[in-house]
């Protein structure tokens, strides 16, 4: 009875807080290159002496979708979107950090950032001085046409790198950071659209899917919950005679 009480109450926590984590995606689904957090539910042992069949569920949200979201067209010459796998080098709040977001902007100092962190170029920080007409291309290659002229010049490089889902996780900024703290490699193989953004990569029809099965599984932890409460009580009575 006791080992079943861990089992319910450890289903009914779990199921609690994958609502969490579906519940945030669903408030994220019209963020901009948004990447949906998974949940991993995961058997942990109890610790302790006389525990040992007791076990208790630990969820793990720290894993992200790579599935690509829906382009579309803004027609704007500082968007981009990346187009397949792929990601933008961003210096966040801890360090390098990447992104699927591509609304950058300038600063007042000619430096491109997208939602306040600076763009990353194969040299660092992307700087850009006045210009009448730029150009990205596919590749990430950054032109301008300076004031008064009629050639464009290259500039600058955007930074592209490429991982596997598994060896990407989130920081507090909502930014993908490497899992092994290590800067990815660039990658010449990723592919950019200018003037179009990416949106969120969340399914509502998953999510709210996900959702009434955590529901349901709550439900059922309860009544699990209630049904051992139940024979340790007739227990109890049983040995007090």
């Amino acid at each position: 009875m006791d080992a079943l009480l861990y089992t319910a109450v450890s289903g009914a926590e779990r199921a609690l807080r994958g609502q969490q984590v579906r519940a945030n995606n669903l408030a994220n689904i019209d963020t901009g290159g948004f990447r949906a957090n998974m949940e991993l539910a995961t058997a942990q042992t109890v610790q302790g002496y006389g525990y040992d069949d007791r076990h208790m569920s630990q969820l793990q949200a720290n894993s992200v979708s790579t599935r690509q979201g829906t382009l579309k067209a803004t027609g704007r010459e500082l968007d981009v979107a990346v187009s397949g796998a792929g990601f933008l080098a961003v210096d966040g709040p801890t360090g390098e950090a990447y992104t699927r977001a591509g609304n950058m902007a300038l600063d007042e100092n000619g430096t491109l950032r997208i939602n306040g962190n600076v763009v990353l170029g194969e040299g660092g920080p992307i700087t850009l001085p006045e210009y009448s007409k730029i150009d990205i291309g596919a590749d990430g290659t950054i032109s301008i046409q300076n004031p008064g002229t009629t050639t464009m010049q290259t500039v600058d490089k955007l930074r592209l790198v490429k991982a596997e889902a598994s060896e990407l996780t989130k920081n507090e900024a909502g930014l993908l950071i490497a899992r092994d703290g290590i800067p990815l490699a660039t990658d010449p193989t990723v592919v950019i659209r200018a003037g179009h953004l990416e949106g969120s990569n969340v399914s509502a029809v998953e999510e709210m899917v996900a959702t009434m099965s955590l529901n349901r599984t709550f439900e059922i932890q309860m009544k699990l919950f209630k049904a051992s409460d139940s024979m340790a009580e007739t227990g109890n009575r049983l040995i007090s005679g």
